[in-house]
């Protein structure tokens, strides 16, 4: 069974960084594209960016300038670096991958608060 964990995430002050990572139980470079999902409380689950094997990104509008997502085949694992966080980056963190079918992860916090 393929396994997507996620960590990295936590509480951090507005104007803060966090990295996330989503370690992969097998090689990533089986999943087409991979990417970040976050959940606020009382909120739809929202896109927050996707990078595909080729290395080509999207970036939801709301994080572009702040947010970068890459992956590292080596290690089996993607990243999401968030710079200059706001409260309303607060949420669960869900990471996915895609091959055929989607896989997730079971969510990292992360609050922005100060």
């Amino acid at each position: 069974q393929v396994q997507l964990v996620e960590s990295g995430g936590g509480l951090v002050q507005p104007g803060g960084s966090l990295r996330l990572s989503c370690a992969a139980s097998i090689s990533i470079v089986s999943f087409n594209v991979m990417g970040w999902y976050r959940q606020a409380p009382g909120k739809e689950r929202e896109f927050v960016a996707g990078i595909f094997s080729a290395g080509s990104r999207n970036i939801a509008n709301s994080v572009q300038d702040r947010f970068t997502i890459s992956r590292d085949n080596a290690k089996n694992t993607m990243y999401l670096q968030m710079n200059s966080l706001k409260p309303e980056d607060t949420g669960v963190y869900f990471c996915y991958g895609d091959r055929g079918f989607r896989t997730w992860g079971q969510g990292t916090q992360v609050t922005v608060s100060s």
